[in-house]
């Protein structure tokens, strides 16, 4: 990377950027479609966790209000379609398929067992089909909330080594110039030295805040799921508790 005479020495990143080199410019290019799309994804994933936690917090408002499971299933059908009120419809159908008019009986019109009559219990098959059938919703649900949150780490993880690739090509580029001039002292090798640094630099711009992005959204992923999980065991527990089971 020969300096010419005449030429201005960059003194700044931006003046770095602007007088670098094709591949430099590429990579760099690369890198900010990269930053823009993971932040993109950080405030998709921060309002969407930030919308489920709001979800989560009147549902279980309209389900400690209720006394019966069929008092919990009408006022959860009532609010928005949402991960916890998906999962008790996702029961409570499984179960009135398994013993047909002796749950969901709740309101006019509803098939009900008659008054007094006594209530067949599951069996432990149908009680553990019971139970992979919420597991298979909680599963699905933590899936859907998980979308999208496995790129933060790629790009945390992928957008360094673009760096450090960016920055080898300049350094071979500027010793390339070096080569050529005949000129070996500071003043030559220095700005090859630093616009070939400026792309670690923009690769650690991209990853800092895609890798922490990405940690936060796991411990919520997982706090989201344990949630669901003790949901599911609520639900079953009612069932028992109410003598279903």
């Amino acid at each position: 990377m020969l300096l010419q005479v005449g030429r201005a020495v960059p003194t700044t990143p931006w003046e770095l950027v602007l007088t670098s080199s094709r591949e430099t410019k590429f990579v760099l290019a690369i890198l900010v479609v990269f930053s823009l799309a993971s932040w993109y994804l950080i405030f998709l994933k921060w309002w969407q966790f930030r919308k489920m936690r709001r979800q989560a917090d009147r549902f279980m408002t309209e389900i400690e209000r209720a006394t019966r499971l069929e008092d919990a299933y009408h006022a959860a059908m009532r609010l928005p379609s949402s991960p916890y009120n998906r999962l008790l419809r996702e029961g409570v159908n499984f179960f009135s398929e398994l013993k047909p008019g002796s749950l969901k009986g709740g309101s006019k019109g509803d098939a009900a067992a008659p008054s007094g009559a006594p209530t067949t219990t599951l069996t432990a098959t149908q009680l553990e089909a019971l139970r992979m059938v919420l597991a298979k919703e909680v599963a699905a649900e933590r899936d859907s909330a998980a979308r999208f949150v496995p790129w933060l780490a790629t790009f945390g993880s992928v957008s360094p080594l673009l760096g450090l690739l960016g920055t080898v090509l300049g350094v071979m580029d500027a010793f390339i110039g070096i080569a050529l001039g005949g000129s070996g002292n500071i003043a030559a090798v220095a700005p090859g030295v630093a616009e070939a640094l400026v792309t670690t630099v923009a690769g650690l711009a991209v990853a800092v805040p895609s890798v922490m992005a990405y940690n936060l959204f796991v411990n919520r992923l997982g706090l989201f799921a344990g949630e669901l999980e003790g949901f599911a065991q609520e639900i079953i527990g009612t069932m028992a508790r109410e003598g279903r089971l």
